[in-house]
């Protein structure tokens, strides 16, 4: 299997960015805490050079919290912050503006002491479907940008007001068009950065089984009650037995499986799984 997905309207989003990033002050960079490295894409490092970045680690309910703690540390470091997220929860990005007010806070006080206000500008950059909207509703407490659980949905730019003092840019998730490092184009089609329409289901849901088996494969026997020392094309054959997934003429649903496992995976069902260890990896 060979994922690689690259719409032409990134290619407009990243001209766009590029055009955009010297209107900001920093860089708020959202990243999916089940796959943090794959969530990191080369073409934004020129992009953020020179800005302060606060690395948002998404979706921290469905990671190891452990890992999870480690990859702030190793995200975090001068004019860089990292900070984890849960965007569907209330309450849950105040870290957020409280890390743009650090890392600007040079130039509120400079305008403060001259007696004018200002605001502290930010660009959301991430990947697609890493949950870029959903940080900047939860930050306004306020449905204010299309929002969605499928790559793609958010096209445009989009200013946003989060307070008197701080309003963000809302961009459009963004890969690099060669994914050579086919772990991380899988890991993206794991998290759903990637359309399950340009993949193969059954090819994915069999990788996934064996990553996960090398994370906990007592996850996998929890969810399934099957022999996780299966290959993983006879583990899901024997977990769609078990859920009763036949076709006419008694036929296993293969795809029906693989898509219930990924869905399984994504929600947060097979329990909280990061797949990248903070420790493997150079940044």
């Amino acid at each position: 299997m060979n994922i690689n997905w690259f719409p032409g309207h990134m290619s407009k989003s990243m001209r766009m960015m590029s055009d955009d990033i010297k209107l900001v002050d920093a860089v708020i960079y959202v990243l999916d805490a089940r796959a943090p490295y794959s969530c990191l894409n080369p073409e934004f490092e020129k992009l953020v050079s020179g800005k302060p970045v606060i690395y948002v680690l998404n979706k921290a309910d469905l990671g190891d919290e452990i890992k999870i703690t480690r990859w702030k540390e190793k995200l975090s470091g001068e004019r860089r912050i990292a900070v984890t997220a849960v965007g569907t929860t209330s309450g849950s990005t105040g870290a957020i503006s409280f890390a743009a007010k650090k890392l600007c806070g040079s130039k509120l006080e400079k305008y403060k002491n001259k007696g004018v206000k200002t605001t502290i500008r930010a660009m959301v950059i991430g990947v697609p479907n890493c949950g870029k909207s959903t940080i900047i509703n939860c930050l306004c407490r306020s449905s204010k940008t299309v929002t969605g659980n499928k790559p793609g949905v958010t096209r445009g730019k989009q200013w946003v007001r989060v307070n008197d003092y701080f309003e963000v840019l809302d961009t459009p998730g963004t890969l690099y068009p060669k994914l050579t490092d086919q772990n991380v184009a899988k890991r993206l089609a794991f998290i759903g950065s990637i359309r399950d329409e340009v993949v193969d289901t059954f090819e994915l849901a069999m990788a996934l089984v064996e990553e996960i088996r090398l994370v906990d494969k007592a996850l996998l026997e929890l969810r399934y009650n099957v022999d996780t020392d299966l290959s993983g094309e006879e583990f899901l054959k024997a977990a769609a037995r078990r859920r009763g997934y036949i076709i006419k003429g008694g036929e296993i649903d293969m795809e029906r499986m693989a898509s219930a496992l990924l869905d399984d995976f994504r929600k947060g069902r097979l329990g909280k799984i990061t797949l990248e260890n903070a420790d493997e990896y150079h940044i």
